[in-house]
């Protein structure tokens, strides 16, 4: 059963009690991300995120790390475009350390501004390891390019001119605005006492304002494209994307049958073409993000850089073929088995449970338990995956980027 419970700041807080387990993983979800923020200060969430663990009024960083070494857990928290996660996963004897820890991170952060200082340091050394990674940055630049001068297609790390203009003054007014009770979603699960949990959260979070909610009704418009980036690298990096659906949509489901089926595995069609057949390819495959309200079906793949353009025709062609052809009956109930099994398999894990049950709060504003995501999956039909596979990939919206060491190679695609 999964309990739902509201602090007097409006923090929402959602959980399980797993009694036959000896693990608890806690995790606090911020509703916003780079998406919320504007031109002048991309990248203040992603640095906020990194201050946190720079020392509270209690504990110095080098304190906060070894407390959670004395108790064997593991803290951490990344930034996305839509949210900030802190979490940690530890014994349930040690949940209330991982509550002190967390709280006082969160309603006590010191924000000197000799740690200011030094952690623009390390983001430039994290701008610096992103663009020695060409698969993260053609598929970053993928979203520039479809949504310029929008927020959904800032990325998450900012710019450097932004980041070394942070100050201690914007970085504690930008969480006076966002960090507070109605954006903020807990979510908990495992050996823990839902109701005990919660009293226990309210005391150590009480300090935190209610605020305001963060609205998410900015319209984004998707632009279709090309972009290449030039990189000393010896292989050349492309993406391709569609335009689909926000994950409020019934299609949700259907959409990633077809992304397992065209390329999320060893047995998917640009695998077995583009790779086994072709050897155009080492690694090649799908996937579909879903955002508030927007979406993309993406495939990346990466070749030598005179491949790529062969490549890229032998990937329209296996699209285009998918197409025509379809799907069998089989076909479709061996991907929802693998689907329903990666699903279960997953659930039984303490730490995705408490990701599914924080980011369905966070984001869809309710949970869509195990049974109910089964009985979605079982009910896509036939249909209806021909009638997306048929909508979604449409050439005249299509988008490619392509980092490689000839990115005039572009202009051929």
């Amino acid at each position: 059963m999964v309990y739902n419970s509201k602090l007097s700041n409006n923090i929402r807080v959602v959980g399980e009690e797993v009694p036959n387990v000896r693990s608890v993983s806690f995790g606090i979800y911020i509703k916003n991300g780079s998406v919320d923020e504007t031109l002048m200060n991309n990248g203040i969430s992603h640095f906020i995120e990194h201050i946190f663990f720079k020392g509270t009024q209690k504990r110095t960083a080098k304190q906060l790390a070894d407390d959670m070494s004395r108790i064997g857990g593991r803290i951490n928290a990344y930034t996305s475009k839509e949210y900030v996660c802190f979490y940690a996963h530890v014994l349930d004897e040690h949940l209330a350390v991982v509550i002190d820890i967390l709280s006082d991170m969160l309603t006590s952060s010191n924000f000197f501004k000799e740690d200011i200082d030094k952690e623009k340091g390390v983001i430039h050394e994290e701008f610096a390891m992103y663009e020695d990674s060409p698969e993260e940055l053609v598929l970053d630049e993928m979203h520039a390019l479809i949504w310029p001068e929008q927020s959904l297609g800032y990325n998450i790390i900012g710019t450097k001119d932004n980041i070394n203009q942070m100050t201690r003054e914007s970085l504690i007014g930008y969480i006076d605005k966002h960090y507070v009770g109605d954006n903020i979603v807990m979510s908990i699960v495992g050996k823990i006492n839902f109701e005990q949990v919660v009293e226990s959260l309210e005391n150590a979070f009480s300090s935190i304002q209610k605020g305001a909610k963060t609205p998410r009704d900015k319209k984004v418009i998707y632009i279709p494209g090309k972009k290449g980036v030039t990189k000393k690298i010896e292989q050349g990096h492309l993406a391709i994307s569609f335009p689909t659906t926000n994950y409020f949509s019934d299609d949700t489901y259907a959409l990633d049958i077809v992304s397992v089926l065209l390329g999320g595995g060893l047995n998917s069609r640009l695998f077995q073409t583009i790779r086994e057949e072709k050897g155009l390819a080492y690694s090649i495959f799908s996937y579909v993000e879903n955002f508030y309200n927007t979406g993309l079906f993406s495939t990346y793949a990466a070749t030598n850089v005179s491949q790529v353009e062969e490549m890229y025709i032998a990937i329209k062609d296996e699209i285009e073929l998918f197409k025509k052809e379809g799907i069998t009956q089989n076909e479709l109930i061996e991907v929802k088995e693998q689907i329903k099994s990666n699903l279960i398999i997953g659930m039984e894990n303490m730490s995705a449970r408490m990701s599914h049950y924080g980011k369905g709060e966070m984001l869809l504003g309710k949970i869509r338990l195990q049974d109910e995501m089964l009985d979605l999956i079982n009910g896509v039909s036939l249909a209806t995956v021909h009638e997306l596979i048929e909508s979604t990939f449409d050439f005249e919206k299509v988008s490619i980027t392509l980092a490689s060491s000839n990115s005039d190679v572009i202009k051929q695609l």
